[in-house]
């Protein structure tokens, strides 16, 4: 704690798009952050100093750093401080807690009581808030092939994706990951609750920030009898209530980046039931919740805070 009473707030990686989204949101926490020297960022000595000094270490590092800056704190013992970790190196763990509040209903106290809490990455955001819902209430088997279709805007991609569009335009639209390894889908499949690996495919296009998430499903391969209406429905109870995410109706088009700048979610089912045919979507900000606004959100239930209200 600082002097005042406050709660106090590392952000290793502070200079980076997530950690500066986090310092940014950080405004609106009863909490202080603290901070080392610039010249001493990559000190080990003044990292463990700052480490063994404060309630929570926000995590923005690249995963090979933050698995080397957890295993720092492991070190500590009993002066090891709690951990939000932003990276994909501990996500599927589980000895951590998974960041989504709105998964489960009991997910917000499992977050409250963590030592190690790892952020969604902003894809799993999306496909994990559609379907695993629908996978618990058994309208989609665990074994469906599912595909997932996404775009996401260019500040996904890091510095040198941001540096080539913003000095050089950078492409329209590109896919990329075509080798179909993409970091996320280990995630993706596990808290989606999915028997098998989905088929994923990224792209990203020439829009600073914004996200769509698409998954497509044939009803007819669906057990039983499911409706358009009956994945509207399970989906709207079960995020009856939160702030952040919204199930949203039907439209005839989506703009990826009407979210851009806001810490929510919509998710929709669009479809045509006379050709037995839906396609599910979740449209965010890929820096929001996909990102820094899930973090605040996470860290302020780590601190036994009240989440700030959504941008």
């Amino acid at each position: 704690m600082s002097s005042d009473g406050q709660a106090t707030v590392f952000i290793d990686g502070e200079a980076g798009t997530t950690g500066l989204g986090i310092r940014e949101r950080l405004g609106h926490l009863p909490v202080t952050l603290c901070s080392i020297d610039p010249a001493r960022r990559k000190d080990a000595d003044a990292r463990r100093e700052m480490m063994a000094s404060v309630d929570v270490v926000v995590l923005c590092l690249p995963d090979a750093a933050a698995r080397e800056a957890v295993a720092m704190a492991d070190a500590m013992g009993d002066d090891a401080p709690r951990i939000l970790d932003a990276s994909t190196a501990f996500r599927t763990d589980p000895a951590w807690v998974y960041g989504f509040p709105e998964m489960d209903a009991a997910q917000p106290e499992r977050i409250r009581r963590a030592a190690r809490v790892s952020n969604p990455g902003c894809y799993p955001t999306g496909l994990v808030g559609l379907l695993r819902p629908l996978v618990k209430a058994g309208l989609v088997p665990d074994d469906y092939p599912i595909t997932v279709n996404a775009v996401s805007g260019y500040s996904g991609g890091g510095r040198s994706m941001i540096e080539a569009h913003e000095r050089d335009g950078g492409p329209a639209f590109e896919l990329y990951g075509l080798g179909l390894g993409h970091k996320h889908i280990p995630e993706m499949k596990l808290y989606a609750g999915l028997a098998q690996l989905p088929l994923f495919v990224p792209s990203v296009g020439h829009f600073a920030q914004g996200m769509i998430v698409s998954v497509p499903l044939h009803l007819d391969l669906l057990p039983g009898t499911v409706s358009l209406a009956d994945l509207h429905g399970v989906l709207a109870a079960h995020y009856a209530g939160s702030d952040r995410i919204t199930v949203a109706e039907p439209c005839a088009k989506l703009v990826a980046d009407a979210l851009a700048g806001t810490d929510r979610m919509e998710l929709r089912v669009h479809g045509n039931e006379e050709l037995g045919q839906a396609v599910l979507t979740a449209r965010l900000d890929n820096l929001g919740k996909g990102a820094s606004g899930a973090a605040i959100q996470n860290l302020a239930l780590m601190l036994g805070l009240e989440p700030p209200p959504p941008v």
